[in-house]
């Protein structure tokens, strides 16, 4: 099975090329982008965006992910990235995404993250799809509230960022919400 494209309003979530990768370490690059995302580095160095694409299309077809690219309809510009971290054993997903700082408070991140839940319950077949954020990035709580996410709870100190270690918010939704 080939990944597709997710076509929304304003929006097309698409599968990575190595095109993107100087988008995407200039976007992900930003200290205020990886202050928040656990899995984002700084600085992102030369290389990293190549080699986080390289992984996604093995791992989307051996049932473990899809990442999806979050560009503009009108003119292809890559702002963002969006992903499921699939557990077929459990039949539920991890969501995550950024968008890049340029892009912050348009809907984007809200409009994209509608569509993959979609996505996770129609295309893949998914029960759950769960989500979590650092507390202190209450506009990602914000993103998984709007989309009929629920609060589950509350991980206290739960992961350790640049020596710091963080709460965690944690959000789910199910296939008959």
């Amino acid at each position: 099975m080939e990944q597709r494209k997710i076509t929304t309003e304003r929006l097309i979530l698409r599968p990575f090329t190595l095109t993107d990768a100087p988008d995407v370490q200039r976007l992900a690059g930003e200290p205020e982008i990886a202050d928040t995302v656990l899995n984002i580095p700084h600085p992102y160095k030369d290389g990293m965006a190549e080699e986080w694409i390289a992984t996604h299309e093995p791992n989307f077809r051996d049932g473990k992910l899809a990442n999806f690219a979050i560009t503009t309809k009108d003119t292809g510009d890559l702002i963002g990235a969006i992903g499921l971290v699939i557990n077929k054993q459990f039949n539920h997903a991890e969501m995550g995404y950024w968008i890049g700082r340029p892009f912050w408070n348009g809907g984007f991140c809200t409009e994209a993250a509608r569509a993959i839940i979609a996505y996770a319950f129609d295309d893949l077949q998914l029960h759950k799809v769960h989500a979590h954020y650092m507390i202190r990035n209450p506009a990602s709580g914000r993103v998984m509230e709007k989309i009929g996410m629920v609060r589950e709870g509350l991980l206290r100190e739960h992961v350790l960022k640049d020596g710091v270690y963080e709460d965690i918010v944690c959000y789910g939704i199910v296939r008959n919400e």
